[in-house]
């Protein structure tokens, strides 16, 4: 629907951005300038403590410095609300007191219709219930006993049991409501074959299924009947239901996502219910059918990190398997997956019951990243005795991956990877070479080394190893005029950031200056005029990082900081950042090659030197400018004068060692 030229500024002005967030929020009232108009609260689109959540309603725009939410009051409401761009109108018009213009004809006649077949179900919905209630529903009644199903939560999820035959037809008819509606609205069924129509929903306990607005949109039903062909029995989709596109208990969790409760994804209608007991209101569930993709973005809608809780039986991670391939190609930054994986045998009902509300809690603190099931998935129950069996376990890891495409969580994926090879694969060298020896502690983020002994000699002390032989002073002083170049380059090129954000965030500065500048740099990405920019960053970061920054020399010779101008700006970024990650590429292949050399036999070390220096002639191919000087070892590899000479005195250093 087209709306008519100035509705949106009109309605933009009559609100208070301020009015329109505080629903949502609790302000900070010793940061906020509610005179200004300058308010700052917790954020409602992730979990903090902290007020990092900015509205300007000066400007009507808001602003979250810790997940970079952004928008206006429309957006807002969109976001908090899980509404469409013109519900979000309609609810932000009927605050404003303005009048909706009217919609295209054909338009409000679907909408009138979705309206009546939710009524629909809403009067399927009271029968149901009264049948629950009456002596037709004693046995469903005795079913919920035995999974402990109190009264008032049956009150809380309107339950309720539809009995055999066709009572709810005829009740319908009795209420003026056509076949041909309740047919649309999914409670009334009719055959191919030209028979009569007949209740969809017979001699089945009902659990209505509402949308985020609260909308009765369709029914699940469990069987009574245990020989009935399905145990559990969602409506038919319809113009009111996409089961796709639903969750089961979705507007309740949404609540709970907003208090703070994590998001929980369990399989079914009892779990959810079981959960929700035990105090987890943020809890939903898919409709009988794996996950989809627009049920994936209603969770992320709600929370970051939604756990999945599986069963730990072979169908659970199957599900769980195929949620990850799924999940993959829509991975965005802060926005991810946990699996919690229960005892095998037991789903979310059957724990709480027997063990309490303690033990769901501790298998959801447990909870995997999606990283972790990924390594599990490729590597259980598989043996990796030989390198075409390695090699083969390198591709199936590289195919896994390659669908994300932010490139940096996949180069985050790929670190967290290879550091879980490595521990597969030398723990297994360390055990083969053994004779007595100790195996090496790993410890993910600490290093590839946490003591530990190798082969028969001892300990070999590797603290300040890596930095003699990798980081030598010319090629770090290198590093730092790279970046002051990135950062100069940003700061007099107004937005260009947003064209680099990935290979930004990924970057690693070597001084605490240049972090500060570059967070502030990317906090204020959006801003284009040179001087708001400059003025931001220096109330982020002060006077002193700024002036160091544009004091360089090499930084006042680059063109784009010279004279800006977007295209080179463009063309130098590309190649600054290219240069950086392939110098830090080559120093990480250097700091394996040193690995290997301290835990391989001697004869295996060329060849790690060799991967090593081939490394660093792509990263100093394109760097004649930097005059770096190569000498040519005899077996050809090519290492800096530093590098070789620290490399020859550590060999000189252990070979005794060896000989032992």
């Amino acid at each position: 629907m087209s709306l008519p030229p100035g509705f949106l500024d009109e309605l933009r002005n009559r609100l208070s951005l301020t009015d329109v967030v505080g629903r949502k929020v609790m302000w900070d009232q010793r940061k906020s300038n509610a005179g200004k108009g300058d308010m700052w609260a917790p954020c409602p689109f992730h979990h903090e403590k902290t007020a990092s959540f900015h509205v300007n309603d000066k400007d009507g725009y808001y602003y979250c410095f810790g997940c970079h939410a952004k928008g206006d009051a429309i957006t807002f409401v969109r976001e908090t609300e899980n509404v469409s761009f013109m519900e979000a109108i309609e609810i932000l018009a009927r605050e404003a007191g303005m009048p909706i213009p009217e919609r295209d004809p054909q338009a409000q006649k679907q909408a009138d219709k979705r309206s009546q077949l939710a009524e629909i179900n809403e009067a399927a919905n009271r029968f149901f219930r009264l049948n629950l209630s009456q002596q037709g529903g004693a046995q469903a009644r005795a079913y919920l006993d035995r999974r402990g199903m109190k009264p008032e939560t049956r009150e809380r999820f309107e339950i309720g049991y539809a009995p055999p035959g066709n009572a709810l037809l005829r009740a319908l008819k009795d209420q003026g409501i056509s076949v041909e509606m309740a047919i649309e609205a999914g409670v009334v069924a009719k055959p191919d074959d030209g028979r009569d129509p007949y209740d969809f929903y017979r001699d089945r306990i009902t659990f209505p299924i509402r949308d985020a607005r609260g909308r009765l949109i369709s029914f699940g039903g469990r069987a009574m009947d245990s020989n009935a062909r399905a145990k559990y029995l969602n409506g038919p989709e319809r113009l009111l239901f996409d089961k796709g596109a639903a969750l089961y208990n979705h507007g309740p969790a949404r609540a709970g996502c907003g208090k703070g409760q994590v998001l929980v994804v369990a399989e079914g209608y009892m779990d959810v219910i079981a959960m929700a007991e035990a105090g987890f209101d943020a809890t939903v569930a898919p409709l009988g059918t794996a996950i989809t993709e627009r049920q994936l973005q209603l969770m992320w809608r709600m929370s970051d990190e939604p756990v999945i809780a599986l069963d730990g039986d072979k169908a659970g991670l199957r599900a769980a398997f195929r949620l990850i391939d799924l999940a993959m190609p829509l991975l965005q930054a802060g926005k991810g997956l946990r699996f919690a994986i229960l005892p095998e045998g037991q789903d979310p009902d059957e724990l709480i019951k027997a063990k309490g509300r303690e033990a769901m809690q501790e298998v959801l603190d447990g909870a995997l990243p999606m990283v972790a099931l990924l390594w599990r998935r490729e590597t259980e129950g598989k043996v990796f005795d030989s390198p075409e069996r390695r090699a083969a376990l390198d591709k199936s890891l590289r195919d896994a991956i390659r669908p994300i495409a932010d490139p940096s969580i996949k180069g985050h994926y790929g670190e967290i990877l290879k550091d879980m090879r490595f521990e597969l694969f030398r723990g297994k060298r360390s055990e083969q070479q053994g004779g007595g020896g100790e195996r090496r502690a790993w410890t993910p983020g600490k290093g590839r080394f946490n003591g530990g002994r190798f082969g028969k000699g001892p300990a070999v002390p590797t603290e300040g190893l890596k930095a003699s032989l990798i980081v030598s002073g010319d090629e770090t002083q290198a590093d730092l005029m790279r970046e002051a170049v990135v950062l100069a380059v940003l700061l007099k090129n107004p937005g260009i950031a947003l064209d680099f954000l990935s290979q930004l965030e990924a970057l690693q500065p070597r001084t605490e200056d240049h972090a500060a500048l570059l967070h502030a740099l990317l906090t204020h990405a959006e801003v284009e005029d040179a001087d708001e920019l400059r003025e931001k960053i220096l109330n982020d970061v002060g006077r002193g990082p700024l002036d160091r920054l544009l004091s360089h020399p090499h930084v006042q010779i680059t063109p784009p900081v010279r004279k800006p101008d977007r295209e080179v700006a463009q063309m130098c970024l590309t190649e600054e950042l290219a240069k950086l990650k392939a110098r830090r590429g080559y120093k990480a292949e250097l700091d394996e090659g040193l690995v290997d050399l301290l835990a391989a036999e001697d004869e295996k070390v060329t060849w790690r030197l060799r991967q090593a220096a081939e490394a660093r002639n792509k990263a100093t191919k394109a760097e004649a400018e930097d005059k770096t000087e190569f000498d040519t070892a005899e077996n050809g590899l090519e290492l800096s004068r530093d590098e070789r000479d620290a490399f020859r005195a550590l060999l000189n250093r252990i070979a005794p060692e060896r000989q032992k």
